[in-house]
């Protein structure tokens, strides 16, 4: 159901009627009527009220009037942030009430301030404003304006946060005088765009903020600049032109009377810096190139010092650690020409299987809490630089299983963090083995033409995740069932023997149990492997709206809580302790 139209003018009365300019203590009434009542005739015709003279009874006086709309702490003061015109009316209504008629008010603004009121069409009533300089629509839901409903004194057009898509309509008969024009966040789209900025339809204009639409050429956007001979002020940060790696030195060299750049002063330094750029326009590329760079993960758990001892028949499991991060994907075959991976890690059709069960809550919370991980992120026209801390530990994975039954609830189950985003692919690092400091050593280079859904990336911003891979592997041939069943066995023999060797000589029996691990790890040659168990150790978002505006850097250091368990640290340590000894490590756990 479409919402109804709200006019300027319908804006306008409502904003005055909240004024209360003919309630107390403005307007006339029983606390000030003595003063406002014609004597003769000759007062009545020119509306002139009395001189004040002693406060009827029952009265108050105009200075006790006043005080009450001045005063910060009156119930009948104007909200914060009121316009001036707004306390100069509230005023003016208890100082002489009789001016304000319609006539009045339109020959009074000068400026007119209509803030998320919900405007949707500009009337022809606001030609009624005959002294109009300043109209700041911001924030409503103008899609788009007849211009020649806008006064021709208008020297000042906000129309920021609106839904406007074409600055045509603004180009029917534009205010002739016209100094400024704000159009930032609004949904200007199209080559086309650039035909509407020409010295033809603001010969006067000083000013120009276009920042946070979708325009998207840039060579044609400045040609059509260059012919406003008063611009010095020009807004396009936010714009999906803006991500190329060239836009500053382009636009400043192009537009040599330019004093301010997306509101950063255009210093000599980067006239004389980017000197003839502008007469390279055609053969630049038209795209933008990020650089992202993982570095090292720290204080991931060893899970693996909580699973027994695997038997003969196996299971034999292995672990390893990466990052994920999603990324509007990338050109066909870039990921091969810089050497990154890519890395979707479910396909559509395994989420939409896997879904339908829902994932243990307990693993996902745990999970929710757990990492430590930090992104920085740069540009060439911005380049991605992520550094992922993993801090303290994880809950215990599930013990090895008892039964077949119990064997087949380790299928992979989807975690939704690891599905990428709509628009978007998983990039991941190479799988590395657990270390109390995993290097990553990742770095890809992006390269991407279509900028306006890159520009909706990065404003979304990524997700950056850490994830746990385990691998049960088995025998070439061995049957499932009795390879679980041997497991089983394995296991309550190993327990017999740690209890006896505990409780009679503990000393003796490590000794034994040292040497005979050296045995079992000795894994067959032939090894078939069940699907991967991912678990993820922990999630964040990371900002990239930054790099939307400027900003050639993004540094974040995601931090995603302790993990580990007393116990985990308690197996690592007894595993450790038998080992022989090395250099003391640092156990704390810390970020880059």
């Amino acid at each position: 159901m479409e919402e109804p139209t709200r006019t300027l003018s319908a804006a306008v009365r409502e904003h005055l009627r909240q004024l209360c300019l003919r309630e107390f203590p403005c307007g006339t009434g029983s606390w000030n009527k003595s003063r406002f009542l014609p004597q003769t005739w000759r007062t009545w015709r020119e509306l002139t009220p009395r001189e004040e003279e002693a406060a009827s009874p029952g009265e108050e006086t105009r200075e006790a009037l006043l005080d009450l709309v001045r005063s910060p702490h009156s119930p009948w003061a104007l909200l914060e942030g009121s316009s001036k015109e707004d306390h100069f009316l509230r005023e003016l209504a208890i100082q002489n009430p009789l001016r304000l008629k319609d006539t009045f008010f339109y020959s009074y603004f000068k400026s007119l301030r209509m803030v998320n009121k919900h405007v949707s069409l500009v009337d022809k009533d606001l030609l009624k404003f005959t002294k109009l300089e300043e109209l700041i629509l911001s924030a409503n839901r103008i899609k788009e304006i007849d211009a020649v409903n806008l006064p021709p004194t208008l020297k000042v057009l906000e129309l920021y946060g609106n839904e406007v898509t074409s600055m045509e309509c603004l180009c029917a008969r534009p205010p002739p005088c016209l100094q400024h024009l704000g159009l930032g966040h609004n949904k200007l789209l199209g080559p086309l765009e650039s035909l509407y900025v020409t010295a033809d339809h603001w010969p006067t204009l000083v000013s120009l903020d276009l920042g946070f639409n979708n325009l998207t050429d840039l060579q044609s956007l400045i040609a059509s600049l260059s012919t406003l001979q008063h611009l010095r002020l020009l807004v396009l940060q936010g714009n999906p032109l803006a991500l190329v790696p060239y836009y500053r030195g382009f636009t400043i060299d192009s537009l040599s009377r330019l004093c301010v750049l997306d509101d950063i002063t255009v210093s000599p330094n980067e006239k004389h810096l980017f000197r003839d750029l502008g007469h390279s326009g055609d053969l630049l590329p038209r795209e933008a190139q990020f650089v992202v760079t993982i570095g090292n993960v720290r204080g991931v758990p060893d899970t693996s010092v909580l699973d027994p001892e695997p038997g003969p028949q196996g299971p034999f499991i292995t672990y390893s650690y990466y990052v994920t991060y999603d990324f509007v994907e990338d050109e066909e075959d870039e990921g091969k020409k810089y050497g990154g991976v890519l890395a979707e890690i479910v396909s559509p059709s395994l989420i939409m299987e896997q879904l339908g069960e829902e994932f243990p809550e307990e693993v996902i919370g745990e999970a929710e809490g757990s990492l430590e991980s930090g992104l920085t992120t740069q540009t060439q026209s911005g380049e991605l630089e992520e550094e992922s801390l993993v801090s303290g530990g994880s809950a215990p994975l599930p013990r090895l299983t008892d039964s077949a039954e119990e064997l087949a609830k380790l299928r992979p189950l989807t975690d939704p963090r690891l599905c990428p985003s709509p628009g978007t692919v998983l990039f991941s690092t190479v799988r590395k083995p657990w270390a109390e400091v995993i290097p990553c050593n990742y770095e890809m280079q992006h390269t991407l033409k279509d900028l306006v859904p890159l520009k909706a990336f990065l404003l979304a911003g990524t997700t950056v995740t850490v994830v746990e891979e385990k691998v049960l592997s088995w025998p070439a041939g061995l049957p499932l069932v009795d390879a679980s069943l041997s497991a089983r066995k394995g296991k309550g023999e190993k327990n017999k023997k740690d209890k006896k060797g505990t409780d009679l000589n503990g000393g003796k029996e490590a000794a034994k149990d040292q040497k005979g691990s050296k045995k079992k790890k000795e894994l067959p040659k032939d090894l078939q492997q069940d699907q991967p168990i991912l678990r993820v150790l922990g999630s964040g978002a990371v900002v990239l709206e930054p790099l939307l505006v400027g900003e050639p850097l993004v540094s974040t250091v995601c931090n995603f809580g302790v993990i580990r368990t007393l116990e985990s640290d308690r197996l690592t340590f007894l595993r450790d302790s038998k080992k022989p000894k090395k250099a003391k490590k640092d156990v704390y756990f810390s970020t880059f």
